[in-house]
């Protein structure tokens, strides 16, 4: 397995940059996913990153367990952390970074076996994914919340291998009554959702980021031929 270490850490730093030099008022502004603040978005990457580090721990061990007790306790644990001062839940936040990606250097150097190792998001539940994907799902969830938190930093300013990843993420999940072809306007890139439907185009950080479930980004355009842009479900 390859380490995911340097992305990681290099989009890791690029949102404690952003972060760092906000003031106490601007993190508790907030962010642009609706009722959360910033530090609702810091407090969920938080805890993520604890949870991710966790599960892959316990893989490792040959512990499993999954990364959350439940949904409600996650949404509970969010709450409740956001509502901490901003100083002890930063150093939270790095000290969890720092954490997660010594527990991926660990993967890394792991046999096969523990690699492709299940992980459960809560007890019994559909979502399992193998822990050998897990270091994508965390660049996902810093780069995608990057972007939430309203600090300046856009789709655009995503790493052109993210932006692949991130279009090809969009379709791993069920998009049920999305039809749509789907055309980057500066890859040799299209994609078909569903069947027929419009045919929207758009450069690929404005596709990846419309394929999360939010709005166009404000600046980024997107085009829509022969019908409406669909919406899909927030991820």
């Amino acid at each position: 397995m390859t380490s995911p270490a340097d992305p990681l850490n290099a989009a890791t730093q690029r949102l404690i940059d952003d972060v760092e030099a906000l003031s106490d008022d601007e993190w508790a502004a907030p962010s642009t996913l609706p009722g959360w603040s910033r530090g609702h978005v810091i407090a969920h990457l938080t805890l993520n990153a604890e949870a991710l580090a966790g599960a892959v721990i316990g893989v490792i061990e040959g512990e499993p367990h999954p990364m959350y007790a439940s949904d409600e306790a996650r949404d509970a644990d969010i709450a409740e952390l956001a509502a901490t001062h901003r100083d002890p839940l930063w150093r939270r936040f790095k000290v969890a970074s720092a954490r997660l990606d010594e527990a991926f250097s660990a993967l890394a150097e792991s046999p096969a076996e523990v690699v492709e190792s299940l992980i459960e998001r809560t007890p019994g539940s559909a979502r399992r994914f193998a822990a050998g994907a897990t270091p994508g799902m965390r660049m996902s969830e810093v780069e995608i919340h990057h972007v939430d938190l309203g600090v300046g930093y856009s789709p655009a300013d995503w790493p052109a291998s993210f932006v692949r990843e991130a279009l090809g993420a969009g379709f791993s999940r069920p998009v049920p009554g999305v039809n749509a072809l789907l055309v980057a306007s500066d890859l040799d890139w299209k994609h078909q959702l569903g069947t027929g439907g419009p045919t929207v185009t758009g450069p690929a950080h404005g596709l990846a980021w419309w394929l999360t479930g939010r709005p166009p980004y404000e600046g980024i355009e997107l085009s829509v031929e022969g019908g409406d842009l669909p919406r899909i479900g927030t991820l």
